[in-house]
């Protein structure tokens, strides 16, 4: 009798282990369509990304897993390997690092899977198939645009700040911004403070790759508010009263540029500052309606994880997805999808992220 329970209770057990496995068999341990791979969760952006694309998958019939690399491109590799396990067919990941993400998508290619790489390049190999991004150029001109309109001229003090040498579009932002702010330097309405880089470069228009490189390693922030705050702190210690007073600066993104302009506001000699963003973080917008922030380029995330997702779902379904253009990443030209990039400040914050249902405005002071 004993005996005979011990043996029910064994099977009982083994059914129910069965059971469970075949119910994560159904709900996401079994067969994967699409992975995702996203750099890290310690940013707003990427977490808002996550949630966007789980709603972009509602109506979808494919099954989607997302995963985070947190800043590493080991995790990231790892993560791939995951999902080339789970027998992927698309893989859509933004990488931490451009050149460093190679590995990670030649792996996923040797298995016949489509690379998408999504709002960062990934650079140097011919693994990636398409690029999905914000037109970064476009970004990084429209800051600098702002800047000019806000001009007072007559050597204005102009701050530089660059996003990390890791991230191809780091440099895509800071060629747009140069084209624009390059001819406002060249004819003295303004000054460069805080890099002797791009000051003995100010009379070119165009920069080479390298030129970039040597500006941006030194007023890189690495998309780190505690590196954007130390370097302000150290520029404006270092800075002579005439590079002071009413001051411009390029802010790369809202994560630096809060901590860029805390910094400026602190320091009893600047009069008065522009700072520019991107992304429309929730605590820039709250800098923005109080003034302490001027502005940021608007990347409607909603727009591009669709983008994102129509290409994946061509490809699962064998068509050949529509692109607008195309970025050589060192090694081929990338096709790209490009979408558009609006600018936001207190004229127009209410429109833009408000009513278009963005955010609700009711969150907000």
């Amino acid at each position: 009798m004993h005996k005979g329970f011990k043996i029910s209770a064994i099977l009982l057990v083994a059914a129910l282990f069965g059971a469970l496995l075949a119910a994560c068999g159904k709900n996401g341990g079994g067969k994967v369509d699409v992975g995702v791979v996203l750099p890290t969760k310690d940013e707003q952006r990427w977490v808002q990304d996550e949630q966007r694309f789980r709603e972009a998958l509602d109506d979808k019939k494919y099954n989607v897993e997302i995963l985070f690399s947190q800043g590493s491109s080991a995790k990231e590799k790892e993560n791939v390997e995951t999902l080339i396990n789970k027998g992927i067919k698309v893989l859509i990941i933004c990488p931490p690092d451009g050149d460093a993400a190679a590995a990670a998508v030649e792996a996923a290619k040797k298995e016949g899977i489509t690379v998408i790489a999504y709002d960062r390049l990934i650079t140097n190999t011919d693994a990636v198939d398409y690029y999905v991004t914000f037109d970064s150029v476009a970004v990084g001109a429209a800051q600098a645009q702002y800047l000019v309109d806000h001009m007072k001229g007559g050597g204005q003090p102009l701050y530089l700040y660059a996003g990390a040498a890791s991230d191809n579009n780091a440099f895509l932002f800071f060629e747009g911004a140069w084209k624009v702010l390059q001819p406002k330097i060249a004819d003295g309405s303004l000054k460069i403070a805080n890099s002797s880089e791009a000051e003995a470069l100010k009379d070119k228009a165009e920069l080479t790759r390298e030129e970039m490189s040597r500006i941006i390693g030194q007023i890189t922030t690495n998309w780190d508010p505690n590196e954007a705050k130390n370097k302000a702190q150290t520029h404006l210690t270092a800075a002579s009263d005439d590079l002071k007073g009413d001051v411009l600066i390029l802010g790369p993104n809202d994560h630096t540029a809060r901590a860029i302009a805390d910094v400026f506001a602190a320091d009893s000699a600047v009069t008065s500052y522009v700072v520019t963003g991107q992304d429309a973080d929730k605590a820039s917008v709250e800098y923005i309606l109080d003034g302490k922030q001027s502005m940021t380029v608007f990347k409607d995330v909603r727009t591009l994880v669709k983008d994102a997702m129509n290409l994946a779902v061509d490809i699962l379904e064998g068509k050949t997805p529509t692109t607008t253009g195309s970025y050589h990443n060192g090694k081929i030209d990338v096709k790209a999808k490009q979408t558009d990039v609006i600018v936001v400040d207190q004229s127009n914050i209410k429109k833009e992220l408000f009513d278009s249902g963005y955010y609700d405005e009711s969150e907000f002071n």
